[in-house]
C-alpha cells in the first residue's frame, strides 16, 4: 500500500532522497537533511518556482558570431592560414567541446536543478546535434530556449521549436518548398514530438510537409525566416480535417489530439516514474495537462505526487544516465575539476554527449544504460574517482581518468599523473581511511547518513562504518549506488 503523505508535516529523509533523485543531480547529506526537514507541498512550490531562469555559467564569446565568421575559420583552417592554433584549426569541434562544458559546468552550479533536468529532457525530444546543424551557436541558442521553456508550456515551445533554426537544419526544414516538400520534419513531428507510432498514416505526414514549407533560416543571421514563395498554401488533408493549413495550424490540430499529451506523459514517467508507464494513470495525468493548456507546471506537480512516484517500490527502480552517474558524483562529492572536458569523456564513453545523441530519437535511457561494455565501464570510472583522490584535491581527474592501469585496476594516486604530468596528490578515499579529506559537502556526516544519502536503497554488499571515507568508496561502487 503506498504511504499518504503528511502535507503539513516534515516529509522524512527517504522520501527527500527519492524526490532530489529524480529531479536534482548528486543531492548531498545536506540537501537531503534540509529538504526532510520540510513539508511535501513547500518542497514542490520551489521546485516548480515560475521565476524565469537563465544558465548562470559564463558562455564563450563566440557564441555572438554570425555564420559568416564561422566560415571564415572553416576557410583559415582547410588553407592552414593564420595562427595555427586548435581555434583556427578545428573551429567547430573546439566550438563544440567548450559548448558541452559549458553545459556540464552549469549542471554542476545551478541553483534550479529540476530546469537543468528538464533542459536535457527537452534536448531528448526535441533531438538537434553537432554533426548535422554545423554552426554550433544555434544549438546553444536551442539550448536556452528549452531551459527558459522547461517548466513552461509545452504548446508555445513546440511552436517555438517549429521555427528553431538548429531544428530547422536538423530534419532538413530549411530544404522543404512547395514543388519539393522535405518529410523528414513532419514524420518526426508526428512519431516523437506528439502522436507517437500507429496514430497516424503517410498521407498525415506528406499533408504536414507541405504545410510546413517555405520555414528557412537567413544565411548571413541564422535567424528563422519564412518565404512566401515557397510555402505550399493549396488544400490539405491532415488527420482527417480539411483545410488550407500552414505549419501552425498542423500543431493546433495535433494540441487537439489527446495522443500528444499521452506521449509525453509516457516519456515523463519513464523519465521520473518507473520504466513501464501505468496506462490508467497516463490518462488520467494527460487530461490533467490538457486541462492546464498544456502548462508542464501542474502536470509535474501532479505526477510528482500521483501514487506511483509516491509508492517505495518505485524508489531505486531508474537506472542512472551518464549524466546523472558522472555530474552528480562529482557535485555529491563537491569535487572541484576546473577542466571539463574529462568528465565529457567519461559521459561519452558511457553512451551520453551533451549535443550528440544518437539519432533523432534520442537516448533510449532505461535498461539501454546498462551493457556488458557500459557496466564495467561505469564501475571502472567510479573506480578511479575513488583511487585518484581524497575528494577536495581533484585537479588530477584529467590525468586519473586517462590513466594507466595494472591487472585492469586503477593505479594507485602515487602512480598516477595530472594533466600536467605532475603527480596527483592525496590518497585513495580507502587508502585515507578516516584521515579522508572529505568535500564541504560530506564534512562532518557520520558514516550510515553518508551512506543513506548517496543509496537510493539498501547497499548490495557490505559497507564498513567505522570511517566516512571508506564508507563513501564502498558505497560509490556497490551495485545499488547506480540506481536512482
Amino acid at each position: 500500500m503506498v504511504p499518504r503523505v503528511a502535507w503539513a508535516a516534515p516529509m522524512g529523509s527517504d522520501l527527500a532522497r527519492h524526490l532530489l533523485l529524480r529531479t536534482a543531480w548528486g543531492p548531498t547529506p545536506a540537501e537531503i537533511a534540509a529538504t526532510a526537514a520540510m513539508d511535501y507541498g513547500a518542497v514542490l512550490d520551489r521546485l516548480l518556482d515560475a521565476r524565469p531562469h537563465k544558465a548562470t555559467t559564463p558562455v564563450p564569446e563566440w557564441v555572438t558570431e554570425g555564420p559568416e565568421r564561422i566560415r571564415e575559420l572553416q576557410e583559415a583552417g582547410k588553407k592552414g592560414q593564420g595562427d595555427r592554433t586548435l581555434q583556427i584549426l578545428r573551429p567547430l569541434q573546439e566550438q563544440a567541446r567548450e559548448l558541452r562544458n559549458w553545459w556540464v559546468a552549469e549542471m554542476l552550479v545551478s541553483e534550479r536543478p529540476l530546469v537543468e533536468r528538464m533542459t536535457w529532457f527537452w534536448h531528448n525530444h526535441f533531438t538537434s546535434g553537432f554533426q548535422k546543424v554545423r554552426y554550433v551557436p544555434a544549438l546553444y541558442r536551442q539550448n536556452e530556449l528549452y531551459r527558459a521553456h522547461a517548466l513552461g508550456n509545452f504548446a508555445t515551445l513546440l511552436k517555438a521549436v517549429a521555427r528553431d533554426p538548429a531544428m530547422l537544419v536538423y530534419l532538413d526544414g530549411v530544404r522543404s518548398v512547395a514543388r519539393n516538400p522535405n518529410e523528414n520534419f513532419g514524420r518526426e513531428l508526428l512519431e516523437l514530438f506528439t502522436l507517437g507510432e500507429g496514430h497516424y498514416g503517410e498521407s498525415d505526414i506528406k499533408a504536414a510537409a507541405r504545410a510546413f514549407t517555405g520555414r528557412t533560416i537567413d544565411r548571413e543571421t541564422f535567424a528563422f525566416q519564412f518565404n512566401a514563395a515557397q510555402h505550399d498554401g493549396g488544400e490539405k488533408v491532415f488527420l482527417g480535417k480539411r483545410g488550407s493549413f500552414d505549419g501552425d495550424a498542423v500543431l493546433d490540430i495535433l494540441l487537439a489530439h489527446p495522443r500528444t499529451a499521452e506521449t509525453l506523459v509516457e516519456k515523463l514517467w519513464r523519465e521520473f516514474v518507473s520504466l513501464e508507464p501505468d496506462a490508467r494513470e497516463v490518462k488520467r495525468l494527460a487530461g490533467v495537462l490538457r486541462g492546464a493548456r498544456y502548462e508542464m507546471r501542474p502536470l509535474l506537480r501532479a505526477l510528482f505526487t500521483s501514487p506511483a512516484f509516491l509508492d517505495p517500490a518505485n524508489r531505486a527502480a531508474l537506472i542512472k544516465s551518464p549524466a546523472d552517474l558522472i555530474v552528480g558524483t562529482v557535485r555529491v562529492l563537491g569535487l572541484p575539476v576546473p577542466e571539463k572536458t574529462q568528465l565529457v569523456r567519461m559521459m561519452s564513453g558511457q553512451g551520453q554527449v551533451p549535443f550528440d545523441p544518437p539519432n533523432v530519437k534520442g537516448w533510449p535511457g532505461g535498461t539501454a544504460w546498462i551493457s556488458t561494455h557500459t557496466l564495467l565501464l561505469r564501475q571502472q570510472q567510479l573506480r578511479r574517482i575513488v583511487e585518484a583522490t581524497t575528494v577536495s584535491v581533484m585537479e588530477g581527474l584529467g590525468g586519473g581518468m586517462r590513466g594507466p592501469t595494472r591487472d585492469g585496476q586503477a593505479m594507485a594516486p602515487r602512480d598516477m599523473a595530472g594533466m600536467d604530468g605532475r603527480p596527483v596528490e592525496g590518497r585513495s578515499l580507502r587508502g585515507a581511511g578516516a584521515e579522508a579529506r572529505l568535500g564541504p559537502s560530506l564534512r562532518g556526516v557520520d558514516p550510515p547518513q553518508l551512506v543513506q544519502a548517496l543509496l537510493a536503497r539498501a547497499p548490495l554488499g557490505d559497507i564498513e562504518m567505522a570511517a566516512p571515507g571508506v564508507a563513501v568508496a564502498q558505497a560509490l561502487l556497490d551495485p545499488a549506488y547506480q540506481l536512482k
